[in-house]
């Protein structure tokens, strides 16, 4: 009689472990190839530091008394740098939290596996317990009389230290598991807090982006406050639109002479439909179109070589077709600008990109992401500048959209 009930008592046992083995084994499945390691959260923060730094050596410059002594534009170009280096930190805390969300789900899993475990070890504990409470040491001295002969007898003892050290081995196995759910619990809410902190300080982050945007954008509108540095600077930025006008055209004609040395048609891979996709995703408006516009405070025109459309700071800009990237770069004028060549004497221009994520040389398809939306370079408030240029000349964009 006791002999069987120790029987059924090991078998339980046996079923809940592999049934736990089984749930933890599902549970690693589902999460295989999502686990975060604490070497990428440690990358991500080594890069943090690394902006942190080269902040500090822009906020230095500025402090100097030779910023004070340069031109608008160099100023301009000195708080894009700062404005850039603000947004790679809000990106870089916005991949860590990315992690740190997959870490507590790991971890939350982790706590629910250790607490199942100690409920079933609970569970085991308890009705051994309860066993004992119903028979007592006196089923151990009863198996022991039920002895048939002295090597009988024996065995029987065997049997009932067995029993004994299975029941020991129980109590400590629960004590285990309950330690082991308190330290997944610890962990998960240390992981919770660090995350806590991370979305504290990309919130401080977007206020420090949101008041640097608006030293930029005062700066520019001092700039425009004076008719004759307005002027000075829009000779400056006209020539800088010409000569890039005039690089994108070499370079075409560049790519055209290599063509037919080659006897390829490397163009006709990457030619675009002539058909363009509006370059932001997310919608936006044009606030200024193609051709000459009215000075908001002089009266007076200017020639507009392509048209603005007003988004939000960190929004998608797209590849308005499929194409080359010709001119990946940063200058006062255009800020952070981007040029694709379609094939076909087309080329589009992306401008005031608060970040660049292709370069020269690189095949983009159309719709793929290459920058986003910002405000660097004579800029006032973000948004992208966008220009369609055929056969060398720029055309009014809105023909092909």
């Amino acid at each position: 009689m006791k002999s069987r009930r120790f029987a059924r008592f090991i078998a339980i046992l046996l079923a809940v472990l592999m049934a736990l083995t089984l749930i933890y084994s599902a549970i690693a499945t589902l999460t295989a190839g999502a686990v975060p390691t604490q070497a990428e959260i440690d990358r991500l923060r080594e890069e943090k530091r690394e902006y942190e730094r080269r902040k500090l050596e822009i906020q230095s410059q500025i402090n100097t008394i030779e910023f004070e002594r340069m031109t608008e534009v160099a100023k301009k170009s000195v708080l894009d740098d700062q404005i850039m280096l603000t947004g790679l930190e809000i990106d870089n805390l916005s991949e860590t939290i990315d992690y740190y969300i997959l870490l507590i789900s790991e971890k939350e899993l982790e706590v629910l596996v250790a607490q199942n475990k100690e409920d079933a070890q609970l569970r085991l504990y308890k009705n051994r317990v309860r066993d004992m409470e119903e028979n007592g040491v006196i089923s151990y001295i009863e198996i022991l009389f039920d002895s048939t002969s002295f090597s009988d007898m024996l065995a029987r003892l065997d049997f009932v230290g067995d029993i004994m050290r299975a029941d020991e081995m129980l109590y400590y196995n629960l004590i285990d598991a309950k330690n082991e759910t308190e330290a997944a619990k610890a962990v998960l809410e240390d992981t919770k807090l660090e995350m806590e902190e991370e979305l504290e300080q990309r919130e401080d982050k977007q206020k420090e982006l949101e008041l640097q945007l608006d030293n930029a954008n005062e700066l520019i509108k001092q700039i425009e406050a004076s008719l004759d540095t307005e002027n000075a600077l829009y000779l400056e930025v006209d020539a800088e639109a010409r000569r890039i006008q005039q690089e994108i055209n070499e370079k075409v004609e560049a790519l055209r002479r290599e063509e037919e040395r080659k006897q390829l048609e490397e163009a006709n891979r990457v030619r675009g439909s002539g058909e363009l996709k509006w370059p932001i995703p997310s919608g936006g408006v044009i606030t200024s179109g193609f051709g000459l516009r009215p000075h908001p405070v002089f009266k007076v025109n200017r020639q507009h070589w392509g048209i603005d459309i007003g988004a939000p700071h960190g929004a998608n800009v797209v590849a308005a077709d499929t194409g080359t990237v010709i001119t990946s770069d940063y200058n006062s004028s255009y800020g952070n600008y981007i040029v694709i060549n379609h094939g076909n004497g087309m080329t589009t221009l992306y401008a005031h990109l608060s970040s660049r994520q292709v370069s020269a040389g690189n095949r983009v398809e159309k719709g793929q992401v290459i920058g986003l939306v910002g405000s660097t370079g004579v800029s006032t408030g973000p948004h992208l500048h966008f220009e369609v240029s055929v056969n060398g000349q720029r055309v009014n964009p809105e023909r092909y959209l």
